[in-house]
């Protein structure tokens, strides 16, 4: 079993910066990808970045066009860690991230609130 948890959530103004940190535990060996997504009030999930983490492929990323230029995925593979690191916010970037890891099976975190005022 994997366990996600998130942390690094809070009120920003516009314009601003945050990070968020996701540290895995478990049988992380299992996990070949890690991603971030987030759901605003009356929306659905939506992905927001993805990095793969083992493999040949490790370390390549995507991002939802909403965010390119803007938002960075990183990972720390020593401490099982994936960041994101979020410039420029905006007041539509609000909503609670969930990070995500997948294997053989989906794993998520519990979510972390993140706040950009106008």
């Amino acid at each position: 079993q994997v366990q996600l948890v998130e942390s690094g959530g809070g009120l920003v103004q516009a314009g601003g910066s945050l990070t968020l940190s996701c540290a895995a535990s478990g049988s992380t060996f299992s996990i070949t990808a890690m991603g971030w997504y987030r759901q605003a009030p009356g929306k659905q999930r939506e992905l927001v970045a993805t990095i793969s983490t083992g493999g040949v492929l490790a370390g390549v990323t995507g991002y939802a066009d909403s965010v390119k230029g803007r938002f960075t995925i990183s990972r720390e593979n020593a401490k099982n860690i994936v960041y994101l690191q979020m410039n420029s916010l905006k007041p539509e970037d609000t909503a609670v991230y969930y990070c995500n890891a997948r294997g053989y099976l989906a794993y998520w975190g519990q979510g972390t609130q993140v706040t950009v005022s106008s």
